[in-house]
């Protein structure tokens, strides 16, 4: 950002000159504010007060209820890289996505190429359900067996908590259609579920990835989302889901969802999710981008070339 006489003049920033989301100071949560550009900066307008927005220095912006944004707030986020997320109270649900941080197209390029090797999807498979496993599987195991393994994990930890709660349990139902006639426990843990697909579709934007290219999921457009919410679901989910069922029927959604908001940002889960993103898709970052304004280059099987330049040839 610089100033000329009293006008504000946003210029875009070298992707290298950002702070990186996974930094975990890089983000910021707003809601019941009206964001708008004035001739100093970007001002949040509360009920309570105003206060100035460092955009230059956000990764993500995360608008929340009650946030409304003017167009030229708008485009002065856009030009520093900062992307905006349009989402549920203290992000626990993402509707919509504005620019992503990066301007390339390297991490999307490297979750292309791992998910279409069979080898290489099924090394991040394999991770992905270690994830799931403090003490580790055996490297010998087939598909069908971590699978076979995941589901017991998953059984014993609805009886681990059920215990713990004093809330009986009998099965996981899900019925979208029916949503009245599902019975508490299962709507406490399907309001979670569905708050902790928020954050990791977050994760997954802003990072550069693509929320379709699911390793275990497949076929839907939020297959990845469903792949990294489940590598949390147990651990983070259902201890609050059986908690707040524990207290009774009433009200139980919202108390599920203010509770899953509450423990998500003491844990700082976004950032761990963000982390564990770079980790599993062996992300070395968009650092060969050196130019956002590049055309970018021309594949060619023998190796890319530069674009932007006129390859005309006598032979052509």
């Amino acid at each position: 950002m610089t100033e000329e006489g009293n006008a504000i003049i946003w210029k875009q920033q070298n992707l290298r000159e950002l702070p990186k989301f996974r930094d975990g100071t890089s983000y910021l949560y707003l809601e019941h504010t009206r964001l708008e550009q004035d001739d100093r900066g970007l001002r949040a307008y509360h009920p309570e007060g105003m206060v100035g927005i460092p955009a230059a220095s956000l990764g993500v912006l995360l608008l929340g209820p009650g946030t409304s944004v003017s167009h030229s707030a708008v485009k002065a986020l856009s030009d520093t890289g900062c992307s905006l997320l349009w989402v549920g109270e203290q992000g626990v649900r993402l509707y919509a996505s504005g620019i992503g941080e990066t301007r390339s197209s390297t991490r999307l390029q490297r979750q292309v190429a791992l998910w279409a090797h069979p080898a290489s999807r099924q090394r991040v498979v394999r991770q992905m359900y270690a994830m799931r496993f403090p003490e580790g599987l055996p490297a010998n195991l087939s598909l069908q067996q971590i699978r076979g393994r995941e589901g017991a994990r998953v059984r014993d930890a609805y009886a681990r908590y059920s215990a713990a709660y004093g809330v009986k349990w009998d099965s996981r139902q899900y019925r979208r259609n029916d949503w009245d006639r599902t019975t508490p426990m299962n709507k406490a843990i399907s309001t979670g579920t569905a708050c902790l697909y928020g954050l990791a579709h977050a994760a997954i934007l802003s990072c550069g990835y693509s929320p379709a290219l699911g390793f275990i999921h497949t076929g839907k457009q939020l297959s990845f989302v469903y792949d990294v919410a489940d590598l949390y679901k147990t651990e983070i989910v259902l201890p609050v889901a059986f908690q707040e069922a524990a207290h009774g029927p009433e009200d139980l959604e919202r108390r599920v969802r203010t509770a899953l908001r509450d423990h998500m940002t003491h844990l700082r889960l976004l950032e761990r999710m963000v982390s564990d993103l770079l980790t599993l898709l062996d992300d070395c970052g968009p650092e060969d981008d050196p130019d956002s304004n590049d055309p970018g280059d021309l594949w060619d099987p023998e190796g890319n070339v530069q674009g932007g330049v006129n390859h005309a040839r006598d032979d052509a």
